[in-house]
């Protein structure tokens, strides 16, 4: 017996001994008056059944005359587990003698006086598939009907149950005698076990009850208002007429005080009517058990229900917008995330106004609220969320601007590598809004140059500065954007202004020194009061060697202060100090692309000369500081020669140059909008409604033309090698769709049990449909099925067993949880007893069954920032080198993607054209939220047309088991590439 089919009893240790005890020793401990000593030896017999030792009868009789008499309850409790375990027939098939015996003393138990042994003994008697042992029991299970206590009568109720339902003929009045105690009884849980035996044995009975109390149902426990939703839903689902007759029941319970019911009483009312009422009735249950329920897994599964509703009724879900939103109160990203994308799928023009307005609010919170790492993600998810309402609705636009603009300031932060929270996602936006509507430019111009000024983040800095050179083409717009440069770099030149800082900073120290010293030889301390209201000395030696410490640098102090928020340089000039030319560089091209624009606009060449003259000399002070060892990191070659070009450009003012800074770069700024808009619908998913005419022929494969599929004799042939995965059909092959190709065979054709499995991957549930098949002539009883799993499995309802017939077959069916994307095994064993064959139980080993995780990744995307951010996070990589027959460098990228079912970001254009290296970037995530990122970069050996593709693949992943079975999944492609190279 497998451990799955121990009993569920925490009573029983294993015994410690090296080697269990023999029979005689045992026997003599059970016959001991000692009541501990029969406990002991008690559970050691019961594990050593369990452990599939075999024992005598006169083991059995010894139970029966020493053990059973004793009325301590926890012998009580071991015998109803001993009884449960032990082997009950002889070899030859026939019920023991000594069962009898134990029949009468359990025929007494039933009529004891104390209320814990008759609902125990009756909680046994449901276990008990000998209807022999029932038989005599009846009388005294009937009387337990009518025990005062309601432990008694409510297993006694599922006593009954248990019975009718596998030996319906020991009591074949169990509805009506059910039936009547239901119109009697006033325990909850009585009248839920009642009522739940009639709703599987006599659904009649249990209407015509439900009809007498239909008013008083919302009064009722919320255990047995849950059975009585799942009967309407059965009866409604089997006899549509009788939906008008229960639904106010279900509007009824939808006012519940059980969350559990109002969430069932929700989803049967949605599958009984399609009304708008009925639907936005069962909306509004959802989203208030959202708001009320703590739990974030019950709030993510019911916004599942929502957004599974909305396919189907998006209208009237429409008008429940501003309630979603409401969801929004909750404190879990992800659940936010999910309300915020189902509330942009649900609002219109009509109230996209409302939903900025609350959005907006949103936005306003998080700048009050403390600043922690889950305030600036979710001020990220807001930013993005009124992002894609402007693109869809640009009326709404002049009212999200300005809003976003002022977070802009968000990286506030002098370091390169901080993270910049929400303001990269504004500049996102604010590129995206200038380039499509012409009517927003001046106001977003406007608002950008206002805020500039509090932007002290290098990268959103330089981005900033992009847009303005790109799009201010007005003359007062660019002299604005040169009078806000001229402000952020300070007075120029750069390295003479620096060095008269440092001469004038070194007068101030030593000006400091030498009163410092003055104090210390005159002997004076300076006294200063703390906070408690004591005195602390302070030498002259501590505020000088404060002070001193404080101003050291590079050149003389020119480099002081740097990396302190207290230096009053301008942004410009300090992050240049720092060593970021890249900033500089970025500058060169926005003041390239407006002198451009200016010498078109303003005719005089005196102001021509004089902008460009201006802007030249920014550039040359930038490319002066550079190279003068000012700052702590010098200029780049690749910065210095980009703004050697921009003057250069300024210098000769070329007229093809200046179209490459003034037409093409704006007409590649349109290419990438394009290309990522597109790559944003190709992700969405698209609702298609497919309309069907009603002269069109269904299809049916058992009637398909014979040169579809061959020969029409050989369709068994076909079907049997489509589900051993042996045949290779064409793409084309409407089989390839069935369930055949998701069947595993379990066991070989001559087992004595033949057993194949069908395998259905439903998000987070494993169903295994396993067909048994008893190819022997005798009847096998008690054959179970027991499996087991490695990985992050579980099995969560164990097979019961069963009895097959000879020739006879069973489907069982068995639920596996999983709970991470990690390639899991279910391997376990067949195992039965034959009627009326002694000796041990036969056993079938069953072929493993390997859990792909392609079943659990679905390819996603994500934009270029989260890439990044993602790809520095992720702690866990895992780095697959190229080994491949494939020699063409796109076939290898289709092939990984299509093994590792991820998509690729990087853009199709990027990918064209003849080149001996390629690089992409793929993304994936799985249904539990698991994210998984992948770089390629292969190349071709040189002048080897047919040699085959090299380099690596590195995954990252926040998991390890993510990376890991990626890389594998990877390796397993691409052998079968080796195999059968690509031609």
């Amino acid at each position: 017996m497998s451990q799955a089919e121990q009993p569920c009893y925490t009573l029983i240790n294993m015994p410690t001994d090296s080697e269990p005890p023999s029979e005689q020793k045992l026997r003599e401990d059970l016959e001991k008056p000692d009541v501990n000593g029969k406990i002991e030896a008690l559970k050691k017999v019961i594990a050593m059944i369990i452990n599939g030792e075999k024992f005598n009868s006169s083991l059995l009789m010894t139970v029966v005359k020493y053990v059973m008499p004793s009325q301590d309850h926890m012998i009580k409790k071991l015998l109803l587990v001993f009884w449960e375990v032990v082997p009950k027939y002889s070899p030859d098939g026939k019920l023991l003698h000594e069962m009898i015996l134990v029949c009468d003393a359990y025929r007494k138990d039933l009529q004891h006086p104390n209320e814990f042994i008759r609902g125990s003994t009756l909680r046994f008697l449901c276990k008990l598939k000998e209807p022999e042992l029932l038989e005599p029991l009846m009388p005294s299970i009937r009387q337990c009907l009518e025990y005062r206590h309601t432990y008694v009568r409510r297993n006694a109720i599922l006593a009954i149950f248990t019975i009718y339902k596998n030996f319906d003929s020991l009591i074949p009045d169990a509805p009506e005698l059910i039936a009547s105690l239901l119109d009697q009884e006033q325990d909850a849980s009585c009248k839920r076990n009642a009522f739940m035996m009639l709703l599987h044995v006599d659904q009649e009975r249990a209407l015509n009850y439900l009809s007498t109390c239909l008013d008083q149902v919302h009064t009722f426990g919320d255990i047995l208002q849950l059975v009585i939703v799942e009967l309407i839903y059965k009866v409604c689902h089997a006899n549509p007429t009788e939906r008008s007759r229960f639904i106010r029941c279900v509007y009824n319970l939808l006012q519940s005080s059980s969350a559990a019911v109002r969430y069932e009483a929700a989803g049967t009312l949605i599958c009984l009517s399609s009304a708008p009422t009925a639907v936005r009735s069962a909306a509004s249950a959802y989203i208030d058990l959202i708001l009320k329920e703590s739990d974030n897994n019950v709030k993510l599964i019911v916004l599942d229900r929502l957004v599974g509703l909305r396919e189907t009724h998006e209208r009237i879900l429409q008008d429940l917008v501003m309630d979603v939103l409401r969801i929004l109160s909750a404190t879990d990203l992800e659940v936010r995330k999910k309300a915020m994308d189902l509330a942009l799928e649900l609002v219109t023009g009509r109230t996209i106004e409302e939903v900025v307005g609350v959005l907006k609010k949103e936005v306003l919170k998080t700048s009050a609220a403390i600043e922690q790492e889950e305030t600036g993600r979710y001020r990220q998810l807001l930013v993005r969320t009124l992002h894609n309402a402007c693109i869809r609705f640009p009326d709404v636009a002049p009212q999200i601007v300005p809003t976003l603009i002022e977070f802009l300031a968000d990286g506030d932060n002098y370091n390169e590598k901080a993270p910049t929270g929400a303001a990269e996602d504004v500049l996102v936006f604010v590129r995206e809004a200038i380039q499509k509507f012409d009517h927003l430019k001046s106001l977003i111009l406007q608002k950008l140059m206002e805020s500039l000024a509090t932007v002290k983040n290098a990268k959103i800095y330089r981005s900033a500065l992009w847009i303005l050179g790109e799009h201010c083409t007005e003359v007062e717009d660019i002299q604005s954007v040169m009078t806000l440069v001229r402000q952020a770099l300070g007075d120029l030149p750069l390295v003479e202004d620096e060095l008269k800082r440092a001469a004038s900073t070194g007068e101030d120290q030593d000006q400091q020194q030498e009163s410092a010293l003055s104090s210390q030889a005159s002997g004076l301390a300076q006294k200063r009061v703390t906070a408690d209201g004591t005195y602390a000395s302070q030498t002259a030696f501590s505020v000088t060697g404060g002070k001193s410490g404080s101003s050291g640098g590079k050149s003389g102090g020119v480099g002081a202060s740097l990396g302190t928020d207290k230096d009053d340089r301008p942004v410009l000039r300090r992050h240049l100090l720092k060593g970021d030319f890249f900033i500089g560089a970025a500058l060169g091209t926005a003041l390239t692309k407006l002198a451009v624009r200016y010498l078109a606009r303003v005719p005089d060449p005196t102001r021509q000369n004089r902008f460009v003259a201006e802007c030249m000399l920014v550039l040359s002070c930038i490319l002066h500081l550079g190279r003068s060892g000012m700052p702590e990191r010098p200029v780049s070659p690749d910065d210095f020669e980009h703004l050697w070009l921009c003057m250069k450009v300024l210098a000769e003012r070329s007229q093809p140059m200046m179209e490459v800074f003034d037409l093409y770069c704006r007409e590649a700024l349109d290419q990438l909008l394009s290309s990522q808009l597109a790559e944003e619908k190709s992700c969405e998913t698209v609702r298609t409604k497919r309309a069907v005419q009603p002269d069109d022929p269904v299809r049916f494969i058992q009637l398909a033309p014979a040169n579809e599929f061959g020969d029409l004799e050989d369709r068994f042939d076909l079907t049997l090698s489509q589900a051993l995965g042996t045949a290779a059909k064409p793409e084309s092959d409407i089989l390839l769709s069935s369930k055949l190709n998701k069947v595993t065979q379990l066991t070989g054709f001559s087992d004595p049990v033949y057993a194949e499995a069908y395998v259905h991957v439903n998000q987070y549930d494993i169903v295994l449909d396993v067909l048994l098949v008893n190819q022997t002539a005798d009847t096998l009883q008690s054959l179970s099925l027991e499996l087991a799993t490695l990985g992050d499995l579980k099995l969560v309802e164990k097979p019961a067993p069963l009895t097959l017939a000879s020739k006879d077959f069973a489907n069982i069916k068995a639920n596996i949880k999983v709970t991470s994307t990690e390639n899991g095994i279910i391997f376990g064993n067949i195992v039965y007893d034959v009627r009326g064959a002694a000796g041990d139980r036969n056993c079938v080993v069953l072929n493993d069954i390997h859990i792909d995780i392609m079943d659990y990744i679905v390819p996603s995307h994500c934009s270029d920032v989260d890439f990044r951010r993602m790809w520095v996070e992720f702690e866990w990589e895992n780095k697959v080198a190229v080994a491949t027959g494939i020699s063409d460098l796109r076939d290898f990228l289709a092939h990984l993607i299509k093994a590792t079912n991820m998509r690729c970001l990087t853009p199709e254009k990027a990918l064209t054209g003849e080149c001996g290296f390629l690089a992409a970037n793929l993304y994936a995530r799985s249904i539990f939220g698991e994210d998984a990122l992948a770089n390629l970069s292969i190349e071709k050996p040189p002048n080897q047309p047919n040699a085959p593709v090299t380099g690596h693949i590195r995954i990252r992943a926040k998991s390890q088991g993510m990376a890991v079975t990626l890389g594998d999944k990877i390796n397993m492609s691409q052998k079968q590439t080796l195999r059968a190279p690509a031609s």
